[in-house]
């Protein structure tokens, strides 16, 4: 790999996505600026990013960028261009136990049970990992709960 990414961002007027790279062979710090051709705010992010990683004029700076990370700057790109703030679109990529996910459409479900089945992975424990343990017991401690008026006035007959 000639070409080493080190850090990639987006910017919005024009669209394109910026990579910050280091050239192997001359050990310079470099700065390319690719254009997000053919791209609005109805695009599918994912084939955007797909066809711009496989893109033979890109293709050899992309090579260290993972598509995820691709399909995020397009993710970005596509909110800023539908009117969305930089803040909401980074905060749609982190998970919030309380969000109900009913509520989502598919593409977005999609997204964010990708990041917690990676979620998953990081936390695993398999048996060759040096912190493993067979049997773990965990003990929850049990919560007081608030007794309700109709729990009292109840029979006790059934």
């Amino acid at each position: 790999m000639r070409f080493q990414a080190k850090r990639c961002g987006v910017q919005f007027s024009p669209p394109s996505l910026v990579l910050m790279y280091v050239d192997t062979e001359t050990k310079h710090k470099r700065k390319r600026v690719i254009p997000v051709r053919n791209f609005s705010k109805y695009s599918d992010c994912s084939i955007a990013a797909e066809r711009l990683k496989n893109h033979p004029r890109h293709r050899e700076y992309l090579e260290g960028v993972s598509q995820s990370q691709l399909e995020k700057l397009h993710i970005i790109l596509r909110d800023h261009m539908q009117g969305f703030s930089l803040e909401h679109s980074l905060a749609s990529f982190c998970l919030d136990p309380d969000e109900d996910l009913n509520k989502l459409e598919d593409e977005e479900l999609a997204r964010k049970k990708g990041q917690m089945d990676k979620l998953f992975e990081r936390n695993r424990r398999c048996k060759d990992d040096p912190n493993f343990i067979y049997d773990l017991e965990v003990d929850f401690t049990k919560t007081t709960q608030e007794k309700c008026s109709w729990d009292e006035e109840s029979d006790d007959g059934f």
